[in-house]
């Protein structure tokens, strides 16, 4: 007996000796990356400063900035006009009724400390009475100062000093794939932030009735519902980037991809209507088509995108420059052109007088024009 406990007690300290030596001996390997590193490191390739580059990312500074500059919007408007199907309507989640008050709910933003809040023209439209509160709950009300249905953009304003503002990002910088938040008041459920990413620029999605309309918005995946409409796109930094808009849905309710009119945009409008009382829109005056491949094949062109002049306005801006029928317009200002939407969005960011250094292709040879723009 005794002789086999030997033999046991010395297998038993063989193996812990092997085991042992391999530890001391075998390579060590290293811990896996944590989701929450790998999330952090992804990130730091956008457009954040780098003082948030080198810290663990996270959203909690850019939404402390950003919601106590968002309001609450409350509209009512005391006797409707039509009973036909607005194409905005489930933004507001509101009740028609036959003779009935009609009211909605959106949000807007800030724009100056001085009571300037930038909205969308289809949450204050008509309205007899529109009441704001504040990320505070303190409550006011608000005079509508101008619209502009045909970009959806309307400016109100509040009695009082020193609200919160946000600082303005550079909308023509930013980039896809960039992080944004989202914040509004869906469903009544104030100040609430969602986060996502630019998923697209200079998209159109024909809301606004074509024509003379301005669509160029900031496309995003991040959550939007009814009562988000007017509210703030933020960068990752806390900064003003667009005003959320509309969302692509067959049930009313967020469906995967949002739209932001983008801030440069905004600020071009919302700036004349707080001088002037409406938009100032300067025009190019023409008729215009996108280009595809189709397209240039029949006009023998090496290029598959930009914006086709089909026909200039007598006495407007591009036949006073020398811009012909045919013309691809290819850039402006340095700017590449690919769509009817970013030719657009640069165009209604301009002034009237303002110089616009049109880059055209014609016939296959591209040359650049000096065009200066007039009013309408």
């Amino acid at each position: 007996m005794k002789q086999l406990f030997a033999l046991v007690f010395a297998g038993i300290v063989g193996g812990l000796i092997t085991l042992g030596g391999y530890s001391l001996l075998a390579p060590q390997p290293t811990l896996p990356v944590t989701q929450d590193n790998a999330y952090a490191q992804a990130v730091r390739n956008v457009n954040v400063s780098p003082a948030m580059a080198n810290a663990p990312f996270d959203f909690k500074e850019a939404a402390a900035k950003s919601m106590p500059a968002v309001v609450h919007i409350s509209s009512k408007i005391a006797q409707p006009t039509s009973n036909r199907q607005d194409p905005f309507r489930f933004f507001f989640g509101d009740s028609y009724g036959g003779g009935q008050p009609q009211g909605g709910t959106g949000s807007g933003v800030f724009y100056s400390s001085d009571g300037y809040i930038v909205t969308n023209n289809h949450v204050v439209a008509n309205a007899d009475e529109v009441e704001v509160t504040l990320y505070d709950n303190r409550t006011y009300t608000a005079k509508v100062i101008g619209t502009e249905e045909k970009s959806d953009l309307a400016v109100i304003k509040i009695e009082g000093n020193d609200f919160p503002t946000l600082d303005f990002s550079n909308s023509d910088e930013a980039e896809i794939g960039e992080w944004v938040l989202a914040v509004g008041n869906p469903f009544d459920l104030t100040s609430t932030v969602t986060a996502g990413i630019v998923s697209a620029k200079g998209r159109s999605i024909n809301l606004l009735g074509g024509g003379k309309a301005i669509e160029s918005f900031i496309q995003t995946d991040a959550a939007v519902n009814p009562g988000n409409s007017g509210g703030a796109l933020v960068d990752a930094e806390g900064r003003l980037l667009g005003i959320n808009t509309a969302i692509a849905t067959r049930t009313g309710v967020f469906s995967g991809y949002s739209f932001a009119i983008p801030v440069n945009l905004v600020r071009r409008i919302a700036d004349d209507i707080i001088e002037y009382g409406s938009f100032q829109r300067a025009y190019l005056g023409v008729e215009i088509s996108e280009l595809d491949g189709d397209y240039a094949r029949e006009l023998g062109l090496p290029i598959t995108q930009g914006v086709v002049i089909e026909k200039l306005v007598e006495g407007g801006s591009a036949k006073m420059s020398g811009l012909l029928p045919k013309d691809v317009i290819v850039g402006v200002n340095g700017r590449e052109i690919k769509s009817v939407p970013e030719l657009q969005e640069i165009i209604g960011q301009a002034k009237a007088g303002d110089i616009m250094d049109v880059a055209v292709n014609r016939n296959g040879e591209e040359l650049s024009l000096p065009v200066r723009l007039k009013p309408e």
